[in-house]
């Protein structure tokens, strides 16, 4: 299969995926391109939100689409870390012996769907730290590789709810996005309410496999990069790092820390699911402006001068997105 064809097979596949969530989740287009094009990019994703917006029905939708192992996590301030990773017991062989016995836990499975997961103490928050990472369970001194595909999807509320706990900063850099859930409009509220109070039940079909998955997950990596596009990505991050010669005011003024390298892979590896989504197999300038906040905005650290005067990430990156030139040679030539 010839370059072409293996685009075309993909935007196929990202338009039939949209197409059968769509059945189910209405409006939201944005957080559902988010979603699908951190599982393109082999990503981890964070939807957080007031509860009653469609977070977890999105996820369970994805997992009726894609042919894949689908577990959900309903975290509570009494769950354990063995809730999730699994446990050894001890049992009785047939030969009157006792041996110890792993029972798996729910992250045994391709998609497991973190539920509101900041209602869990950091404690148990951080069974997943590995299994993000490496996609390997350590229990009982034994590593546990998981099935791959592996993704995580969690959701979360707004930390000023009560009874929330804030994800720590090493947990939050390895989910590959973080996607703010909105209210709807009138338009789309309207069509919710007659959906959910008429009986409308949307019957979905399986549109790819896990192999079928992976395949498009290894031409994602294929997709080249030009060196001032790369470069371009790599001094938006510089750009969030106060107290560096590549900082701007703007980070010196508002952050404690900046962007890890994390950022940087996320911007070219969703830029690269973004170039394919639209046909084409390179990467523009526009491709990594666009995926900037979703990639950045849960890696940026305030200070405090920004939570007093109620600065979000999202206001700083708008302001390093206006201010870091994309092609520091086509300025320098017009100089």
């Amino acid at each position: 299969m010839n370059p072409e064809e293996k685009i075309l097979k993909f935007r196929e596949t990202h338009g039939a995926l949209r197409d059968e969530i769509g059945k189910v989740i209405v409006g939201q287009e944005a957080i559902v391109d988010g979603t699908l094009n951190a599982l393109f990019a082999n990503g981890h994703v964070l939807l957080e939100g007031v509860p009653g917006l469609g977070k977890t029905l999105l996820v369970r939708t994805l997992s009726q689409v894609l042919d894949l192992s689908f577990n959900r996590i309903q975290f509570t301030p009494d769950l354990m870390p063995a809730d999730i990773l699994g446990t050894n017991m001890v049992h009785e062989t047939d030969d009157g012996k006792r041996a110890f016995e792993f029972l798996h836990g729910p992250i045994f499975s391709h998609l497991v769907l973190a539920d509101e997961i900041n209602r869990a103490t950091p404690k148990t928050q951080s069974a997943l730290l590995e299994a993000m990472q490496e996609r390997t369970v350590s229990v009982g001194g034994e590593i546990r590789k998981l099935e791959l595909p592996f993704f995580v999807l969690a959701t979360q509320n707004p930390i000023d709810q009560e009874g929330t706990y804030p994800l720590p900063e090493a947990q939050l850099d390895r989910f590959f996005y973080k996607l703010l859930v909105e209210y709807p409009g009138a338009d789309e509220l309207s069509e919710v309410v007659t959906r959910t109070t008429e009986g409308h039940r949307a019957e979905v079909k399986q549109v790819v496999d896990g192999s079928s998955l992976i395949e498009m997950q290894q031409l994602v990596q294929q997709v080249p990069v030009a060196s001032h596009v790369k470069d371009y990505a790599v001094r938006l991050v510089l750009a969030t790092h106060p107290g560096t010669e590549a900082a701007l005011d703007i980070a010196n003024q508002f952050l404690r820390f900046g962007s890890s390298p994390r950022g940087a892979q996320s911007l070219l590896l969703g830029a690269k699911v973004r170039a394919l989504t639209e046909g084409r197999f390179n990467v523009s300038f526009d491709d990594i402006a666009t995926l900037a906040p979703a990639a950045l905005r849960h890696r940026l650290i305030l200070n405090f001068e920004a939570e007093a005067e109620g600065v979000s990430s999202d206001f700083v990156l708008d302001k390093i997105l206006a201010d870091v030139p994309r092609d520091i040679v086509a300025v320098s030539s017009t100089a």
